[in-house]
């Protein structure tokens, strides 16, 4: 739950906003310098004791069909072995001409399928003289040669699911993990000076809207290589770390608001002053890196897959 002083701070924020020029989603404000942007500034609401901070949980979405599970590779062949039993017969002589090569091509790939789906009792052994076939499939015989003769081209086969930063464990790369939604953490400071990882973040000018400020600090701290777009101008998180004792006292509180967005392309270049690494990481490898209050207010907006 909100103060009323955070509540308060954002209603006449967003009424002052609302005078400032309309910008389209895909507009960037220009950067400033990496001071005025890692520090947090105080609202222009009239109520000095909210300190609000706009940060952007940049996501990449997978790249990959994800691997189904044993339960789901079961259900596919069971459905397989169901349609192919209903299947009415092939009328291969309206496509085929008898006896010709084509015809004992698609009866040899024919019987491979039905084995496929419902098992049999050929096998393929090795011997002395390379691989061979037992059972019904060696009476279908297609040569080599006759196979170049077909004039069909060589299938190249599928690329490896697994990619080189996986094997290398390149946390860096974009490439890494298709199946999974990746999230862009960056190590720098946060409001007490401590060096943390944390999404990319900063404070509001004045005028700016909470999406416009969280695209200007991800371009402050970590370049502007990156096409990215956000979801919508809403916050979907609000975190209120906790404050030292001096600024307890004068009555102040931070919050930081989460806007979602997505990377279409580029990749982040961190500036080197005020954020000193960054990594593309799983929900599941963000929690052990953040504060664990920091990861309570952000481990529900995070995608499990």
């Amino acid at each position: 739950m909100l103060s009323r002083n955070a509540v308060s701070a954002c209603r006449q924020c967003t009424r002052a906003c609302l005078h400032a020029p309309s910008r389209s989603l895909a507009s960037v404000a220009e950067a400033t310098s990496s001071s005025a942007a890692s520090s947090p500034s105080t609202s222009t609401s009239g109520t000095p004791n909210a300190i609000i901070s706009a940060a952007v949980i940049l996501n990449r979405s997978p790249t990959l069909t994800r691997t189904p599970s044993l339960f789901e590779r079961a259900y596919y062949a069971y459905q397989s072995r169901i349609r192919r039993a209903l299947f009415n017969p092939f009328p291969t002589e309206f496509y085929f001409k008898t006896g010709s090569l084509l015809e004992k091509k698609f009866a040899r790939e024919e019987k491979l399928r039905e084995r496929e789906a419902f098992g049999g009792p050929w096998s393929l052994k090795q011997t002395d003289r390379g691989v061979e076939e037992d059972g019904e499939l060696a009476s279908i015989q297609v040569s080599p040669d006759q196979a170049d003769n077909m004039g069909e081209e060589p299938i190249d086969p599928p690329a490896s699911r697994t990619h080189e930063a996986d094997k290398t464990g390149d946390i860096k790369s974009l490439d890494r993990l298709g199946e999974r939604n990746l999230y862009l953490l960056v190590r720098g400071k946060d409001h007490m000076g401590k060096e943390v990882w944390r999404f990319p973040q900063g404070g509001l000018q004045d005028g700016q809207l909470l999406h416009q400020a969280a695209l200007r600090e991800l371009q402050a701290e970590v370049g502007e290589h990156m096409d990215t777009w956000v979801v919508s101008r809403k916050p979907i998180a609000v975190y209120q770390p906790s404050l030292p004792d001096t600024m307890k006292k004068s009555g102040a509180e931070l919050y930081t608001f989460f806007v979602k967005a997505h990377i279409l392309a580029g990749q982040a270049r961190p500036n080197g002053k005020n954020v000193l690494d960054f990594a593309w990481l799983t929900k599941e490898e963000i929690e052990p890196r953040v504060e664990k209050d920091y990861w309570a207010s952000v481990k529900d907006i995070l995608s499990d897959h």
